[in-house]
């Protein structure tokens, strides 16, 4: 079996024929369209993998990984002086994980629209 490598921005993806999800290198360096679309591909196995499971452990920490852009983002949008920069990460690490977790992906709406509001950051 033949192993191809995507190379898009210095992010590699390798994708092996017997195994449907991609193997993603460098999550924080890709371009938040991709990770939209990679994401899709990650919720749609996270919704039918049984809870407690290395795989799903494993596809939730790469949605974990691919989306914490939107952390940053929300942070930004959402500065406080109240707050120190590190609790508002914090805060919105822990929000971007519960958002993961009760994500719908039968509702067809993006991760982000749905992620952003969730985030306790605000």
């Amino acid at each position: 079996m033949s192993t191809s490598t995507i190379d898009h921005a210095d992010v590699h993806i390798h994708t092996d024929p017997a195994e449907p999800l991609p193997r993603i290198e460098h999550a924080e360096r890709i371009a938040p369209r991709d990770a939209r679309r990679l994401s899709k591909t990650f919720f749609n196995r996270f919704a039918i993998l049984e809870e407690g499971t290395s795989e799903h452990q494993q596809v939730r920490n790469t949605l974990i990984e691919l989306n914490m852009a939107l952390v940053t983002f929300a942070c930004r949008r959402f500065h406080s002086h109240t707050r120190e920069r590190e609790d508002m990460r914090q805060a919105g690490m822990i929000g971007l994980i519960k958002a993961i977790d009760r994500f719908d992906v039968s509702r067809e709406v993006e991760f982000n629209s749905f992620a952003v509001p969730a985030s306790p950051v605000r």
